[in-house]
């Protein structure tokens, strides 16, 4: 199969595109879609989807606020400005506020990954370079040798990334110096590898590559309950199972037909799978011994269009997926995973989910992030449509905000992450202001909508 982009018919579910075709920009596998931007002004001629808003006047490499620490960085000359708008109104007034705090500017490269815990916020692009945040200020930074950082997960003090050349590399904070970070391994170990490419059953059929390593991009990461298990999925059509504690695979679950999107690790021992096939799965985690057994379950979605993100709320057992087609589904484990529903907020293609609480974020092609809320009887509506980025949403985290609130009002905060080359930092309040649909000259707004199913259509 030729790998280019003349001649190919909706991806045709191809395995291995070249680093220009749209579907690496988005950063998922699509089938039976194709766009054509050939007629749009803003877009990049080397990057289809890419919008460069931040020229040099606006955002310099010499203003950046760097850290001190920065200087044992092996990247201290940082090409990011932070632009954090200080907040002049009343505590009684900002409180209440939801919408845009600030930006994380990068003059290069699209912003494909994020993690934040406590107070530092990991960020990955297609420089292959990760940094960290504290405060709103750089304040570390180490970089891979290969591969766009497509996933950051972590793990107590171990932060693993997933790469778009296939590898999943660790790394560890210094003991000494927090600033710094180092890297203790990849997955698999080089020991695991050696010791498998000796056995000839190692071997994956009519490939020349063990079972123990992903031949293609990594898309997504995931650890269960209590962090001792990782998994990742990748677009050779695989998931893997990872053990945190010395980085052993346990197993290789051949789980779909096409490019595996995105994996999520749930609640009572499922783990859900979402892909370029369309379909959403369910699998079941059993302990054998001393590894584990992962045996399909179920199919809860098989649509023509690619899932393209999955999250969990797992204290109230939901799960999420987002879609190319721009709709979010759900699901409630209580129910014995019944369909529960529809979220419309997009034009665009889903590429991100996240969840804290009762509240759900989807960030879209489309540039905008919705924001959805949960009542306690699993009723959903759309509190906020958060605008501010120019290019597509690619990654979201969400932490509680750790500043003192106010009247009992629970606060968080939103990190985004977008290929116009930008994260953003978002507050949001459970006392939203009425909803505020983004909208464009002569054109009418478009307007959220939730579509609930009734457990009685579910029989």
């Amino acid at each position: 199969m030729q790998n280019s982009v003349k001649g190919r018919r909706g991806y045709d579910r191809m395995v291995k595109v070249d680093s220009t075709d749209e579907e690496l920009e988005y950063s998922f596998r699509i089938s039976n879609t194709l766009h054509d931007n050939t007629n749009d002004p803003h877009q990049d001629a080397t990057s289809p989807l890419s919008v460069d808003i931040h020229s040099s006047s606006t955002s310099p490499s010499s203003s950046t606020p760097w850290d001190k620490s920065l200087a044992t960085s092996p990247i201290a000359k940082s090409p990011w400005s932070s632009h954090v708008e200080e907040s002049s109104s009343s505590q009684e007034e900002s409180y209440k506020y939801t919408g845009l705090m600030g930006s994380l500017v990068r003059e290069e490269g699209h912003i494909y990954s994020l993690a934040a815990t406590g107070d530092l916020l990991y960020t990955g692009s297609d420089s292959k370079n990760i940094r960290v945040w504290k405060n709103q200020k750089e304040y570390s930074g180490f970089k891979s040798n290969s591969g766009l950082v497509k996933a950051i997960i972590i793990a107590g003090e171990k932060i693993f990334t997933g790469h778009q050349d296939g590898k999943i590399r660790l790394w560890r904070v210094s003991s000494k110096n927090p600033s710094i970070h180092k890297r203790v391994g990849s997955l698999p170990t080089f020991k695991a590898v050696f010791k498998s490419s000796m056995n000839p059953s190692s071997f994956r059929r009519n490939r020349n590559v063990i079972w123990l390593k992903h031949f293609d991009a990594i898309s997504s990461l995931s650890l269960n309950e209590d962090k001792t298990l990782l998994y990742s999925a990748s677009w050779d059509r695989t998931i893997k199972v990872w053990r945190v504690s010395n980085s052993k695979c346990l197993e290789s679950v051949n789980a779909h037909e096409d490019a595996v999107n995105s994996v999520v690790a749930g609640f009572d021992g499922l783990v859900f799978t979402g892909s370029a096939d369309g379909t959403v799965k369910v699998w079941r985690r059993e302990l054998q011994g001393k590894g584990t057994k992962h045996f399909f379950s179920q199919t809860l979605l098989k649509q023509e269009c690619a899932v393209t993100a999955l999250a969990v709320d797992s204290p109230s057992s939901f799960l999420y997926c987002g879609s190319s087609d721009g709709v979010v589904n759900f699901w409630e484990h209580a129910n014995l995973l019944s369909h529960g529903g529809v979220l419309r907020g997009h034009k665009l293609a889903v590429l991100c989910l996240a969840s804290s609480n009762n509240l759900i974020f989807s960030g879209s092609a489309d540039t905008n992030i919705c924001v959805w809320t949960r009542d306690a009887e699993g009723m959903h509506s759309c509190l906020s449509v958060l605008s501010g980025h120019t290019g597509p949403v690619k990654c979201l985290a969400v932490e509680d905000d750790k500043e003192e609130q106010v009247g009992g009002d629970r606060r968080w905060v939103v990190y985004s992450g977008s290929l116009d080359k930008s994260v953003k930092i978002w507050r949001v309040s459970a006392n939203m202001a009425p909803i505020q649909t983004p909208q464009q000259k002569d054109q009418p707004p478009f307007v959220p909508t939730v579509q609930h199913f009734s457990k009685s259509s579910q029989n």
